[in-house]
């Protein structure tokens, strides 16, 4: 095998992994992140493109974020508002519920496949040059 297909395999795979270092760093959110639905529904307000699949119960997708946490409890009257932090406070140990479907998406999957598949054929061209010559 000469060192041009070597460097060349090198380069497919840096450029196959390199759009992906973003996506390792990128934070997921989970209903069990809030503490209360009024946060969850902020952030998925925020984007209704729904990345971190908050509005993922069963049934349509109404657009209401984590139905399964509570509600904040409202203040009386006589006491003044504080205003709340709408970054979630417990991490994990916070609120019950969870996207339904918690595995893979379904582009994660192709992607997976997609690469896996590329990788078998670059194996089976490999080992045919190498029985050749």
């Amino acid at each position: 095998m000469s060192r041009r297909g070597v460097v060349g395999g090198i380069v497919a795979a840096i450029a196959s992994v390199a759009p992906l270092s973003g996506v390792a760093h990128a934070q997921d959110l989970d209903c069990r992140n809030f503490v209360y639905q009024e946060d969850a529904q902020a952030v998925f307000d925020a984007n209704p493109a729904d990345p971190n699949r908050l509005d993922e119960d069963r049934g349509v997708d109404d657009g209401i974020a984590c139905e399964v946490l509570p509600h904040r409890p409202t203040a009386s009257p006589s006491r003044a508002s504080v205003p709340v932090p709408l970054t979630p406070t417990r991490g994990v140990q916070g609120g019950t519920g969870g996207a339904v479907h918690a595995g893979p998406s379904v582009w994660d999957v192709g992607l997976g496949a997609g690469l896996t598949a590329a990788g078998v054929l670059a194996a089976v061209v490999v080992l045919r040059r190498m029985r050749r010559g």
